[in-house]
C-alpha cells in the first residue's frame, strides 16, 4: 500500500511538472481497474463504467498543471469518479436517486486469489451474496476499504461521510460477511483488510 501510494505520488509529479505521457499511461494502468469496479458499483454497466473512468483520466490530463498541489491523488480521482457516476445516474435513470444511502450498489468485491485463501467457489458465491444484501452505503464502504485498500479517512473523504461512519459500516459488513466464512480462513481475510483511521 505504501509503495503504491509512493508510486502514485511520483507519477503525479511527473505528469504535473513534465506532462509525462508515459507516467500518465502508467497511472491509468495502476488505478483504472479498481476505479472501473468502483464506477460499476454505481452504474451497473461495464461500458458506462469504462467511459466514466476514461472521462476521469481526461479530466486529470486537463488539470495536470494543478497536480503538484493535490495532496492525495487517489482520493481526488475516486471523488471525481463518484461525482461523474452520480451525474450519469441523474442523466440515464428514470427516477434517479443520488443519496449514497439509497443507491442500489452492485458490489464488485473479489477475495483475492481463492487458492491462497483456500476458499471454495460456493463459499465465495455466498460471501458475495452476503455483500449484496448489505445496505447500500455499507456495501460501497466495504468495497473501498476491503477491495480498494482505502483507509477509513480516505473513504470518508470520497463519500463525504465521517470516519466514525466508515468505521461502523466496516464493522457491520465484516461481522455479517464473517458469518459466511469458515473459521479456518477468518484470519487470512482480516489481516490485509485492516485499515487505520488515518
Amino acid at each position: 500500500m505504501t509503495n503504491t501510494n509512493h508510486d502514485i505520488a511520483t507519477l503525479q509529479q511527473q505528469i504535473g511538472l513534465y506532462e509525462d505521457m508515459k507516467a500518465y499511461e502508467t497511472l491509468y494502468g495502476l488505478l483504472s481497474p479498481q476505479l472501473k469496479n468502483f464506477c460499476f458499483s454505481f452504474v451497473k454497466s461495464q461500458e458506462a463504467a469504462e467511459e466514466i473512468v476514461s472521462d476521469v483520466f481526461i479530466k486529470l490530463w486537463q488539470i495536470r498543471n494543478k497536480l503538484p498541489d493535490i495532496e492525495n491523488l487517489k482520493v481526488y480521482l475516486y471523488t471525481i469518479a463518484k461525482n461523474f457516476c452520480l451525474n450519469y445516474i441523474s442523466r440515464h435513470f428514470k427516477n434517479p436517486v443520488i443519496r449514497l444511502d439509497e443507491l442500489d450498489f452492485e458490489p464488485r468485491v473479489s477475495l483475492g486469489n481463492p487458492e491462497d485463501l483456500c476458499v471454495s467457489a460456493d463459499t465465495i458465491r455466498k460471501i458475495q451474496e452476503c455483500i449484496r444484501a448489505l445496505p447500500p452505503q455499507c456495501r460501497i464502504v466495504f468495497q473501498l476499504v476491503k477491495e480498494n485498500g482505502m483507509s477509513y479517512k480516505e473513504t470518508a473523504e470520497i463519500l463525504n461521510i465521517s470516519v466514525l461512519t466508515v468505521r461502523n459500516q466496516v464493522f457491520i459488513a465484516t461481522r455479517k460477511v464473517a458469518a459466511f466464512i469458515p473459521s479456518s480462513i477468518h484470519s487470512k481475510m482480516e489481516q490485509p483488510g485492516r485499515r487505520s483511521a488515518s
